[in-house]
């Protein structure tokens, strides 16, 4: 299996996992241009995709959707409250047909990839993240989620690898030159995951054979790669567990175009 992220940050976000014969993509806040320019580098199409799984209704997560789907029609699959969002947005001309109604309790497959949906914490209409396994190998995309839980943390064992939400440092948001209403939005419980909230939920998660660790959805003006990487790294190592934060590869997801591509 394969995992990358084609665009991943506040602007826009589009990850790709997918295998020999299936491939998915979840979320198309980006543009056509961008989605298709990620897949070439993948060796692939828009044609090759199966599926596009939406998350939320939020326009980082959609607005390239209904040109993706004027351009080539492809099964979308949502919550009913995400499905309302998209009906409730201006996406230009989109045959609803295309949308897939799924719960948080169903698991589904598209061809050979098992998807299971997950609930999430987050200011949206019934918003999801998402699991994939195929044969033994399972991977995750997990961001826009303003905290975590104990059963959100046994539902991501034994995972593979990880493309979970690292969205800003505290600091720099606080000190930055957002509204406060937003700020108060960003920290809560229906936000986004911090750099330190981010490296102490993936430290609950690993296990020696994890692969790879990928840190996305990293807001522009509230973070920057490196304190990403060196926040998560450093809850890693001071957790109390038995692994380093040199135990593990951690990659930072770009904004503007697509990241590492980590194969399991």
């Amino acid at each position: 299996m394969r995992l990358a992220s084609l665009s991943s940050g506040s602007a826009g976000n589009c990850i790709y996992v997918g295998n020999d014969d299936t491939h998915i993509l979840i979320d198309a806040g980006v543009s056509y241009k961008t989605i298709e320019t990620g897949l070439n580098e993948l060796g692939l199409t828009i044609d090759d995709i199966n599926a596009v799984l939406v998350t939320h209704e939020h326009s980082d997560h959609i607005k390239g959707l209904g040109v993706l789907e004027r351009k080539r029609f492809i099964p979308i699959f949502a919550s009913m409250g995400t499905i309302q969002g998209i009906y409730d947005t201006n996406l230009g001309r989109i045959d609803y047909d295309c949308l897939h109604s799924i719960r948080e309790i169903d698991e589904f497959n598209i061809n050979d990839i098992k998807v299971t949906p997950h609930e999430i914490s987050h200011d949206a209409n019934e918003p999801l993240c998402f699991s994939f396994s195929h044969e033994n190998k399972r991977c995750a995309v997990v961001t826009d989620l303003g905290k975590y839980d104990d059963d959100l943390v046994k539902e991501f064992e034994n995972l593979d690898c990880i493309l979970a939400e690292s969205n800003h440092d505290v600091r720099m948001l606080e000190m930055g030159p957002y509204p406060y209403q937003l700020k108060r939005r960003i920290l809560s419980d229906k936000g986004h995951l911090s750099n330190e909230t981010c490296g102490r939920f993936i430290s609950k998660i690993l296990h020696d054979d994890m692969k790879a660790i990928m840190l996305g959805h990293l807001s522009e003006q509230n973070n920057l790669p490196e304190l990403a990487y060196e926040a998560v790294r450093l809850e890693i190592t001071m957790a109390p567990n038995k692994y380093d934060g040199l135990d593990f590869p951690i990659y930072v997801a770009k904004r503007n175009k697509i990241s590492n591509i980590i194969t399991f």
